[in-house]
């Protein structure tokens, strides 16, 4: 699958803005998708903790396990997931930005077996649909880092 970036300007601070990204135990109330989030390792957010995360996908709930590999506040951290035979690859940056911050975001998906391999042609077809989730995702954490009421 080709690599998925985006970026969006929020106005408040990149501590702010990180610490609402890695506020697992309440995304599911701040990003309209994540309908359920489990956190399976003990202490706090930061490399090597493990979660597991439902989200409508395609109009459909899909669970994944993720593990947070690189975590770097209030700069930036990595998710990676093995799932269906690929590897996937996601990096947050939080940079100032005009009194606010600019939130970068890349995922990558990398076919590892035989099979996703062969499916490979229809991730680039899912491209603008991953595209579109994201940048909900995004705006979602926008709204609850300005105050701006869930839902809304």
């Amino acid at each position: 699958m080709p690599t998925v970036t985006l970026s969006k300007h929020v106005n408040a601070a990149p501590e702010m803005v990180f610490a609402l990204a890695t506020d697992l135990a309440n995304a599911p109330g701040r990003v309209k998708a994540i309908t359920k989030l489990e956190v399976l390792t003990s202490g706090p957010i930061g490399a090597g903790t493990r979660f597991r995360e439902t989200r409508v996908m395609f109009g459909k709930e899909a669970t994944e396990e993720m593990t947070i590999s690189a975590f770097d506040p209030p700069h930036g951290y990595e998710v990676t997931a093995h799932s269906c035979g690929n590897d996937y690859h996601t990096l947050f940056r939080f940079l100032p930005e005009n009194g606010g911050t600019r939130v970068e975001f890349e995922f990558r998906a990398r076919a590892v077996s035989f099979f996703a391999k062969l499916f490979t042609p229809l991730m680039f077809l899912m491209k603008g649909v991953m595209r579109k989730c994201v940048e909900q995702d995004l705006e979602d954490i926008k709204k609850a880092a300005e105050g701006v009421p869930a839902g809304t």
